[in-house]
């Protein structure tokens, strides 16, 4: 069940999975409030996986990444010739969530004139494709989130009053990573060995914890999990120690209390700011661990020993860093683009904007 997937042990996280497992049991909606990176789409699968609709599909739409031209059609459907490019019927993400669960993401960037639509359809349980006189019966559950605050955007107009109170039935609020830091060295732990699975068993010490249970991690678990998997990268198959680990490879904060406690970690060992480049081998059979380096300044970069006399496009050169890091992303995610936006620390609706851009789709 992907309830297990919630990880923690500290009292606000087990609360939470108390909630869900009630929660699940409903076909009542659901809105899950939180801040980005705390795990939304994981609570809602959880709710999906504990529901007597667990058999059926569960349907995510990322109401933020989907311009609002087209998100009428993404989401009801269209027939063929309903506009230009509408070159044949198309089944919309509700039919396709048909006895399931409908989970829409970042329901605060939702257009007004769609949240007027959403209402409808969540109010008379039928949608109209775009360009079809006949309405279609669905029968869906509905879960929706958002980082947004909404009372805020209710107050400023843009939010539907009458659609946040359809929504929210049952809410449920993700506590930030900085209010449980209690469950951090377990989400440190469980993620090494998550990554052990795919090759590489790594071990943070005590000081690389304790300075990670200091920091107040923005990004919550998406950050965290980012840091793990990086260090895991650089230091594969090792105690990872805070007093050898660049600087630049941690948030400022962590580096900044490992410079201040260095000398408690490991006598006379200073903080290091620099990877030891004699020790790095670039890999002919990796080169995008290569350009990884080159990206993180820890290499110099080998292909330029000098400025050519016209100069050069550094525009182009961290533009084919960026494309090749989001190759790399994709290819380790099977093409997921939310998990690899948590490699990538990128909003999902960045990656997919990148991706359009170097025409990676």
């Amino acid at each position: 069940m992907a309830l297990e997937m919630i990880i923690g042990t500290s009292r606000a996280i087990s609360e939470t999975r108390g909630l869900i497992r009630q929660a699940a049991t409903s076909d009542a909606s659901v809105l899950i409030l939180g801040e980005s990176g705390t795990g939304k789409e994981l609570v809602a699968r959880a709710l999906h996986a504990g529901s007597t609709r667990a058999a059926k599909q569960f349907v995510p739409v990322n109401c933020g990444a989907i311009p609002g031209e087209l998100l009428e059609s993404e989401l009801f459907g269209h027939k063929k010739g309903a506009f230009t490019g509408a070159i044949s019927d198309r089944v919309g993400r509700f039919e396709l969530a048909h006895e399931g669960t409908l989970f829409l993401d970042e329901i605060g960037d939702m257009p007004l004139e769609m949240q007027v639509k959403l209402l409808r359809v969540l109010q008379e349980r039928s949608v109209d494709p775009v360009g079809s006189t006949k309405s279609i019966p669905v029968n869906v559950r509905v879960v929706a989130a958002t980082h947004r605050d909404l009372d805020s955007h209710i107050a400023k107009g843009n939010f539907r009053e009458d659609l946040y109170y359809r929504l929210n039935v049952i809410p449920i609020i993700l506590p930030a990573l900085r209010e449980r830091k209690e469950d951090i060295p377990v989400l440190v732990n469980h993620y090494l060995n998550q990554h052990a699975t795919r090759g590489g068993a790594s071990v943070f010490d005590g000081a690389l914890l304790e300075a990670l249970c200091e920091y107040d991690w923005p990004g919550n678990i998406r950050e965290l999990v980012n840091l793990v998997h990086r260090l895991c990268c650089f230091f594969p198959n090792q105690k990872v120690s805070l007093t050898h680990i660049p600087a630049n490879l941690l948030p400022g904060p962590v580096a900044a209390f490992g410079a201040g406690k260095n000398m408690s970690f490991a006598e006379g060992a200073p903080v290091q700011t620099e990877l030891d480049l004699s020790l790095y081998v670039p890999d002919a059979d990796n080169p995008v661990e290569d350009v990884i380096m080159r990206a993180q300044g820890l290499v110099e970069p080998q292909s330029i020993e000098a400025f050519p006399e016209d100069g050069l496009h550094l525009k182009d050169h961290l533009a084919d860093i960026e494309r090749q890091l989001i190759i790399k992303a994709l290819e380790e995610s099977d093409g997921n683009v939310s998990q690899s936006a948590r490699l990538l620390n990128l909003q999902r609706t960045t990656l997919i904007e990148k991706i359009n851009k170097y025409k990676l789709a």
